[in-house]
């Protein structure tokens, strides 16, 4: 149980980066984006060619946040060339931008890879350099510690940028674009930035789940948009919005919640791996319905 455990929350922090980056497009940059199921192969796939072509692994990583940061300004910009008036609230042009994305990003994944699986076995990953500059071995529990170590400082990264100058005007633009606009903020160079941090902080996942796993394939991310919302749906219901600084801490622990859920519900007998979907759109839709049946069980 307790190994079982150790996994949950392993993969839980190794996802939570991800889980991250969707909540900063779809709560606070009210942006649908569907990038995702693109930038997160993308990181893993340019840190893997980059780790078995030499690359310090530390180096790879960063290279692979640094693409799906590309890859997030280029939705920004396909979005601001589709779109039909300066504040278009119209979720149209935010969800094509996000697929035509997503869509190009296949074939330069396969570009990059030069085939749809790379291993890295017996290459020296993130963890391995990690594990050998803290003396131990990157598994079980001492790999849970150091994920979450690398969690805090990313969320708290993230939290600093959010209070800038530059992340006020992000959760503004989600909140009120034509106010924010009306202030002389450029909002389409504030939404490219903010959805370059999100693909990013997706982009991460990728590489270090490609360098934990030990190999990168083309179909890594199908799916893991869902279980991004998953993720903030559920620490949104579980521990509440009360300000930015713990909403982060919310959405984290709403990863580690879905991942430890995915895991208790495997061990069932009569459910199979290949029942994983399903499991995520239960979970979706409870955590979905739970705020409103919660009022109407305090208004009877």
């Amino acid at each position: 149980m307790l190994d079982t455990l150790a996994s949950a929350l392993g993969q839980g922090f190794l996802y939570c980066f991800m889980v991250l980056g969707v909540y900063i497009t779809f709560r606070v940059l009210d942006f649908p984006d569907l990038t995702v199921d693109g930038s997160l192969t993308l990181g893993a796939a340019v840190c893997a060619v980059l780790i078995v072509n030499g690359m310090s692994p530390f180096l790879a990583t960063l290279v692979g946040m640094v693409a799906g940061a590309g890859a997030g300004c280029a939705t920004g910009v396909i979005y601001i060339l589709l779109k039909s008036d300066a504040a278009d609230t119209n979720y149209g042009p935010k969800l094509i931008s996000g697929i035509l994305t997503a869509t190009a990003l296949y074939t330069v994944n396969l570009r990059i890879m030069g085939r749809s699986n790379i291993p890295l076995l017996g290459e020296v990953t993130f963890f391995d350099r990690l594990g050998t500059i803290l003396g131990v071995q990157m598994r079980g529990w001492a790999l849970v510690t150091a994920l979450l170590l690398i969690t805090l400082a990313v969320k708290y990264l993230v939290d600093w940028l959010l209070h800038t100058e530059v992340g006020l005007s992000m959760r503004a633009i989600g909140d009120n674009e034509q106010m924010i606009r009306s202030l002389a903020v450029n909002t389409n160079r504030t939404r490219v930035i903010g959805l370059a941090v999100a693909n990013a902080l997706v982009a991460l996942t990728g590489a270090l789940v490609a360098q934990q796993q030990g190999y990168t394939d083309i179909g890594m991310s199908v799916g893991v948009l869902v279980a991004g919302l998953a993720g903030v749906i559920l620490g949104e219901v579980i521990f509440g919005t009360r300000t930015v600084t713990w909403v982060l801490f919310s959405v984290i622990g709403g990863s580690l919640a879905y991942r430890i859920l995915i895991a208790l519900g495997l061990r069932v007998e009569w459910i199979k791996p290949t029942d994983l979907k399903l499991l995520t759109a239960l979970f979706v839709m409870v955590a979905l319905g739970a705020p409103a049946l919660r009022k109407k069980m305090a208004r009877a």
